[in-house]
């Protein structure tokens, strides 16, 4: 889910970046699993195409490289869910 700041009179939004490698980890570590894209190839083409429509609509994007250590973390700290809200609000922490 993308994240919005202002940045030089542009809005800048963070995505959320899963490497390859970490796919299944991540996969295995959320808790709606079943809302997420099966296979990294289909999130990355997803991904790919959230990014070049939000660059079309003048946004300035910025790629937020998930660690899933850290990810795991913020959510126990927090005691909440790893879910699309709690990795909206750990992009945003970024």
């Amino acid at each position: 889910m993308p994240h919005a700041r202002q940045t030089n009179n542009m809005i800048g939004i963070k995505l959320a970046y899963y490497r390859k490698k970490d796919w299944k980890r991540f996969l295995d570590s959320i808790d709606d699993r079943k809302s997420m894209h099966v296979t990294w190839k289909e999130w990355h083409k997803s991904y790919l195409k959230t990014k070049k429509d939000l660059i079309k609509e003048g946004f300035e994007v910025f790629d937020i490289e998930v660690d899933i250590d850290e990810l795991i973390e913020f959510c126990k700290i927090r005691g909440i869910k790893n879910d699309g809200k709690a990795r909206s609000q750990f992009v945003t922490n970024k």
